[in-house]
């Protein structure tokens, strides 16, 4: 078998397959608090206590209650904070979709730094998990991107080399940490961008 055919593609989650189409509810609890809308996204995604419910050392609750206490966010508005917050995400379904598509002739992966109620709260709200061979969250397995053992493992998991897979992601970071490791990356910088390069490699490899 030829190491160098492309058999999986694996996406990121947030950000690609999942993005906030609508930033004006972020925007609104910002003013609320008297900060940015950067300000609340930095506390909710890259504070320490979010680094630590993403490799699953806490859990999504004790994170939120450790940001909305700094935050001031009174006890009674906290579970319509925490909805309003994410109101404004919406689903690529044409990504999915097509990701869904390539079933059976490639394999197909999602690898996400995503906190312990993820799957459960993806899988209810939008039901998309479905079309993944292979869906990692980095809080069930307590690795996080840009981790090498991350990577390795959805690989194992997929059955595959780092050659024979295609990475989709947004960040940079994570994308140079699979390109060292041997993966196809592809930096996601908008749907139509990200799917064009993956279908080219897609042709190019797939012998």
């Amino acid at each position: 078998m030829d190491d160098s055919v492309i058999r999986a593609v694996i996406f990121d989650m947030g950000g690609v397959l999942l993005r906030t189409e609508d930033a004006s509810p972020r925007e609104r609890l910002a003013r609320r608090l008297g900060i940015s809308r950067q300000a609340l996204e930095e506390a909710v995604f890259l504070s320490p206590s979010s680094k630590l419910a993403e490799v699953g050392e806490i859990s999504e609750a004790e994170h939120w209650k450790t940001i909305l206490d700094q935050l001031g966010v009174p006890e009674e508005e906290r579970a319509a904070f925490r909805e309003e917050f994410w109101s404004g995400d919406r689903v690529d379904y044409k990504l999915v979709e097509w990701l869904g598509s390539l079933r059976p002739a490639y394999k197909t992966g999602l690898l996400s730094n995503a906190w312990d109620e993820a799957r459960k709260a993806i899988q209810s709200r939008f039901g998309f998990l479905d079309v993944f061979d292979v869906s990692l969250f980095s809080a069930e397995v307590k690795l996080r991107k840009p981790d090498e053992r991350f990577y390795r493992l959805i690989l194992e998991r997929l059955g595959v080399k780092p050659p024979q897979a295609i990475f989709v992601d947004d960040f940079p970071l994570n994308i140079e940490a699979a390109s060292r490791l041997g993966m196809k990356a592809v930096h996601f910088r908008s749907a139509e961008q990200a799917l064009r390069e993956v279908k080219e490699l897609l042709n190019h490899k797939s012998g």
